[in-house]
């Protein structure tokens, strides 16, 4: 079987992709490397998510539960842990190349997100022999939040939404290490009507404990200080790994991500991308930019494809 287009990644901007796909009644895979849902899933499931458009607030989750269920409803095939390796070449279509198999099609989408990521460490004292003991980079499930004492570290969006959610039924504090935070004002303002409290300006010197996290050592401007915890969660940001554009012979820029035109076209014939792997000037990294830049995506993959007379 030929398909219409490959999807490489089951992110929000991939779904979105395969929805679109199947609105225009293409032969459409969906290949994803690890679980559907992404960053969504894989990062911060229990975030709330108030900026998409349609839900005053939505969790993390369940976006993605919903972008799924409408993918594999409108008829895409849809593949979990199976990693695209190659793209190539082939008699007048493109072979998509996993561990399990080749699929041909004569389109591919790249939206692949962020790549292979995981949460970035802090590389302190406590923190490697508490992983899993109290020391965390994803937020637990409400139930499990309840009268902990919890540490919450960051000064971005997903840093106050966690911290937002366990103020609701835990004793939370959060720690930045710079003097304002980075998120947005909205954000920015619920904390403020919150009971959290914040630690502006420090720097973790610790994480304490035996069998379990006890306290974290602070140092503020100087100030030596523990603060109780039974759990903390560090929100500062991910390590990627896009290294697999360089073996598709995709044109990148110079932070690394993937040259794309007003149509989300690569240098590539055939190969289209979108979300958080593609880079442009005054590209502005959001769920609901991905989800647009995938319609593109599709719309100029369906006019290479099906060549109708309109296009």
């Amino acid at each position: 079987m030929c398909y219409d287009v490959v999807v490489i990644g089951a992110g929000p901007g991939g779904l979105t992709a395969g929805i679109y796909a199947r609105s225009k009644m293409m032969n459409t895979l969906i290949l994803e490397a690890g679980r559907v849902g992404g960053q969504l899933t894989s990062l911060y499931p229990e975030k709330g998510v108030h900026n998409y458009p349609g839900f005053e607030t939505v969790q993390a989750r369940k976006l993605s539960d919903r972008l799924y269920a409408q993918a594999e409803s409108m008829g895409c095939d849809i593949h979990e842990n199976e990693k695209a390796v190659e793209i190539n070449d082939g008699d007048e279509e493109l072979v998509v190349v996993t561990k399990s198999g080749a699929y041909h099609a004569k389109s591919v989408i790249v939206a692949i997100g962020m790549g292979s990521f995981h949460p970035k460490r802090m590389d302190c004292p406590g923190e490697k022999e508490l992983e899993g003991k109290g020391v965390t980079y994803i937020l637990p499930v409400k139930e499990e939040l309840v009268d902990k004492r919890v540490v919450m570290f960051g000064g971005g969006n997903s840093a106050i939404e966690m911290a937002l959610i366990a103020d609701d039924v835990t004793d939370t504090t959060i720690v930045h290490r710079r003097s304002e935070f980075r998120a947005d004002e909205s954000n920015v303002s619920a904390l403020g009507d919150s009971n959290i409290r914040t630690v502006m300006g420090a720097s973790v010197v610790s994480f304490n404990g035996k069998d379990a996290l006890e306290s974290v050592t602070l140092d503020q401007g100087g100030k030596v200080f523990d603060v109780p915890a039974d759990l903390a969660v560090i929100n500062i940001g991910i390590n990627s790994d896009l290294t697999d554009l360089k073996n598709w012979g995709i044109d990148l820029t110079s932070e690394g991500l993937v040259k794309v035109g007003f149509d989300m076209a690569t240098n590539r014939f055939g190969i289209f991308a979108c979300g958080d792997v593609v880079d442009y000037p005054g590209k502005y990294k959001q769920i609901i930019t991905a989800c647009g830049e995938a319609a593109t995506a599709v719309i100029n993959s369906y006019k290479f494809v099906k060549k109708p007379y309109w296009a």
